[in-house]
């Protein structure tokens, strides 16, 4: 069966599953942060399509509420407010659309020198690796519920057959949802007083953001690390679905659509989005990689983000549910960069790349951080970026010599 080439009806199913997938991140950063969830779907569902009509709907990329803004946007709030915070956050697109430039203008010598194999592969190992933190963090709210999600996804995964062997995620969440209803940890609370219809109210009265400079170039260098993200999610996207997206339609286009589509979110009073690896991990296990399908599931999430009672039925899901489900995806992610690695023919008898490559996996991993008054840059993308660094740096010609272990 070719998993591309699927029904109507088996591909809303499959779209649907992906919105499963980037659900609980999604509202989860509004959540921590003050913003309305609700807006947090419409803005990534309204984020999805705009980024696929900018790249020609030719990359099955997601775009959902970004992680790296969680820290930045609580300090803001607290020196400016939410809605100068929020209007700061339209200084985010600047950086996507200048790398997007430099990128049209450079092509692929401005990707081969800055961004090269060896340093877009650890990235992407250590979009997969951070993650994992999170989701045990998510699992261990309740292991019964999360190893019982998990089992069941990778038993689907594993012997399932025609529509079902499409669809382990969803089961696992199903099945996890119907445990932890018998154990009785589920309150339906909110879902029996949630309307069912319900505008988000910064739609509902929309207001443009208090611009003010400060937050607006408070905002500007964080941006670094999402767009350095970025790419590397382009890449392992493009390896998941044996295509060059770098190449047709361009990590120009894909950057400008990303860019587009913070602006968009924080003038719609949400949080800045970026490239979901969730989504990229649920391809990866699915090996579905239609774009169209990732459409479906952002048209579900415009839907999900205005009915009440199905957005607070969403939400009742148990973290635990979701983070056996996410202890499966993050790790498809680290292996399609070691993936990469190999496809790339890295070779690690050169000295430097293997002190690229440790430099970067040591930071990233152990939780590096660089902070210079208000201004913070740590996790993937300082790893990234000393990456990049060493790469520039560090000479080409010299080679690691063999070193024999008397055993």
């Amino acid at each position: 069966m070719d998993v591309n080439n699927l029904s109507p009806l088996r591909k809303g199913i499959v779209g649907v599953q992906f919105l499963f997938v980037a659900f609980g991140a999604t509202v989860l950063v509004p959540l921590l942060v003050g913003l309305n969830p609700s807006t947090a779907l419409f803005t990534a569902g309204i984020g999805t399509f705009i980024f696929h009509f900018v790249t020609k709907g030719k990359v099955p990329i997601f775009l959902g509420s970004s992680f790296a803004f969680i820290a930045p946007i609580i300090a803001a709030t607290k020196e400016w407010g939410m809605a100068g915070t929020l209007a700061g956050l339209t200084g985010v697109s600047l950086v996507y659309f200048f790398i997007s430039f430099i990128v049209k203008l450079q092509g692929k010598k401005f990707l081969d020198r800055v961004f090269p194999p060896i340093v877009i592969g650890p990235v992407i190992i250590l979009i997969g690796l951070t993650l994992s933190s999170s989701a045990v963090n998510m699992a261990k709210s309740n292991w019964i519920l999360a190893l019982v999600s998990l089992i069941t996804a990778i038993v689907v995964l594993v012997l399932g057959k025609g529509l079902i062997k499409l669809v382990p995620i969803i089961s696992g969440i199903i099945v996890g949802y119907i445990i932890a209803v018998f154990m009785g940890i589920i309150d339906f609370t909110p879902i029996i007083n949630a309307p069912w219809i319900a505008l988000p109210d910064s739609l509902a009265h929309f207001h443009l953001p208090d611009f003010q400079w400060g937050p607006f170039i408070y905002m500007i260098p964080v941006a670094i690390a999402p767009v350095i993200e970025h790419i590397g999610d382009v890449y392992v996207v493009g390896a998941v679905a044996n295509k060059d997206f770098v190449k047709d339609p361009g990590l120009h286009r894909t950057l400008l659509g990303d860019g587009i589509a913070c602006l968009v979110s924080a003038l719609l009073a949400g949080p800045p989005v970026t490239t979901y690896a969730e989504v990229t991990g649920a391809m990866s296990i699915t090996k579905v990689t239609s774009p169209v399908v990732i459409r479906i599931a952002a048209a579900t999430a415009l839907i999900f983000s205005v009915i009440g009672k199905l957005s607070a039925l969403l939400q009742t899901i148990p973290q635990a549910v979701l983070g056996g489900i996410m202890l499966l995806l993050f790790g498809t992610i680290a292996s399609v960069g070691v993936r990469n690695l190999i496809q790339s023919h890295v070779n690690l008898d050169h000295t430097r790349n293997i002190i690229i490559l440790s430099v970067t996996l040591t930071m990233g991993i152990g939780g590096a951080a660089l902070s210079a008054g208000n201004f913070s840059l740590s996790g993937i993308g300082l790893s990234a970026i000393v990456g990049v660094l060493l790469n520039l740096i560090l000479p080409k010609e010299k080679e690691v010599e063999e070193v024999k272990i008397d055993e």
